[in-house]
């Protein structure tokens, strides 16, 4: 709750090769943002503190942004969104780049904010999200697997 400062910030990049639905990406980021409390609650500050707010699952989606951008570029750009602060009174915790080195070359990178998350439940969400895509290119609803899923134990941490 220090402001927005990127100490907390926990990325993860993944490089995607091949033809991409970037529709399908979004709805399958979004499906997961609405299955977890955690990734759609701010803090806004009420009389000096701050009190836990669950965004309606329409108001939370992340969007994500998409930049068409050089090999060259690219480590630069990756380090500037890593480096950027959340807001967490109005602000979730999760942000989504998209980063189009061409056609079917991308570098998606996922920044989340530690009062989320943990370095270990990255891999897991990025999995989550992965399933959620694949269900999405074949015409169906992402699987709901609370037992095995990324960040199940934050939904415990923002109740």
């Amino acid at each position: 709750m220090e402001g927005p400062n990127a100490t907390y910030n926990i990325p993860l990049t993944v490089r995607l090769r091949g033809a991409l639905q970037v529709e399908a990406l979004e709805s399958a980021i979004g499906a997961v943002v609405e299955r977890h409390e955690s990734l759609r609650t701010v803090f806004p500050e009420r009389s000096g503190t701050p009190r836990q707010e669950i965004l309606d699952v329409a108001v939370s989606r992340p969007k994500l942004e998409i930049q068409t951008v050089s090999a060259e570029e690219l480590e630069g750009l990756l380090n500037e969104s890593v480096r950027q602060g959340f807001d967490l009174s109005r602000e979730i915790p999760l942000r989504v780049h998209l980063f189009r080195l061409g056609a079917e070359e991308h570098v998606l990178l996922l920044v989340m904010h530690h009062i989320a998350s943990d370095g270990w439940s990255m891999g897991p969400l990025a999995r989550d999200i992965g399933q959620a895509y694949a269900a999405y290119l074949q015409g169906g609803v992402p699987p709901v697997d609370t037992a095995t899923s990324a960040v199940c134990r934050l939904c415990v941490v923002a109740a």
